[in-house]
């Protein structure tokens, strides 16, 4: 009975230790799932036909821009498919957090206060400088040091670098922020406001679709001081983790004319809509 007794317990142990074996070779992580607004041409934004720069978002129809073809190139590297998921931009770091994605390419900069919550990787594009979108017939297409824009009504993006380098202005009227990108240049289209801020490579696709605006580009010394960099943001504490270095070495891979081209591609091949 004593001898019936060690073999039952070693034939459950031998089960346990198979099951759980059994069980982490078929939790192996298949899928890179990537959240972005989808709503922030040209780092991204949403089509309803497939194409081959698309990725799916199921029932939504796609994605596409700059972000997406980082995220591809990425996501080919390590042998996994991608998953794009569009998710408001004040929900994405709580999406982050839940393990709802892993990871964040949404043209993010990687501020100090993201920093409180969200491992970044080192920058996958620099805007190099923020400017101001304003309408081509106004006054200030002609500023050129953004104090001039004092008084003015300014808008920016809510929760972005965009809407906190407003206050750089001295006495400026700062708008409640928009939401999204396309509300704000609605806003100026409207004459709500006076000026939207921007980096380049948004104001270029801005501009390609509203012949009715023009960039304010400023003088030397007399422009907003900004951190224009852009990072992709994993869950806070895994930066030593096997998973976080080889994201980084994937995006290290990637070089820096590569990164130009995608971002020229992207750029002519918005939607006019955004």
């Amino acid at each position: 009975m004593k001898k019936f007794g060690k073999v039952m317990m070693a034939t459950l142990m031998a089960s346990l230790l198979f099951g759980c074996g059994s069980n982490n070779a078929t939790s192996e992580k298949e899928q890179f799932v990537v959240g972005m607004e989808c709503g922030y041409a040209p780092f991204n934004w949403q089509v309803s036909e497939e194409s081959e720069t698309t990725v799916s978002l199921g029932n939504a129809g796609y994605a596409d821009g700059y972000d997406v073809q980082i995220a591809k190139k990425i996501a080919d590297d390590l042998g996994m498919e991608l998953v794009i998921k569009k998710i408001s931009w004040d929900g994405l770091p709580v999406a982050l957090e839940s393990g709802e994605i892993d990871a964040i390419i949404a043209g993010m900069t990687a501020d100090e206060t993201r920093e409180e919550g969200i491992d970044f990787t080192e920058p996958y594009y620099d805007s190099e400088g923020m400017i101001m979108i304003v309408r081509k017939d106004s006054e200030e297409a002609k500023f050129t040091d953004i104090q001039q824009f004092s008084g003015k009504n300014v808008v920016g993006q809510k929760g972005t670098n965009y809407d906190d380098v407003i206050d750089q202005i001295k006495g400026v009227n700062h708008v409640t922020p928009k939401a999204t990108y396309p509300e704000m240049v609605v806003a100026l289209q409207q004459g709500d406001v006076d000026g939207i801020t921007a980096e380049m490579a948004v104001a270029e696709g801005v501009l390609a679709a509203n012949d009715d605006l023009t960039v304010v580009q400023f003088d030397e010394g007399k422009g907003f001081e900004c951190d224009t960099t852009v990072s992709i943001g994993l869950k806070e504490g895994t930066r030593d983790s096997e998973f976080f270095k080889k994201v980084q070495a994937s995006l290290d891979k990637i070089t820096t004319d590569e990164r130009k081209q995608l971002m020229s591609d992207a750029v002519t091949r918005q939607p006019a809509g955004e």
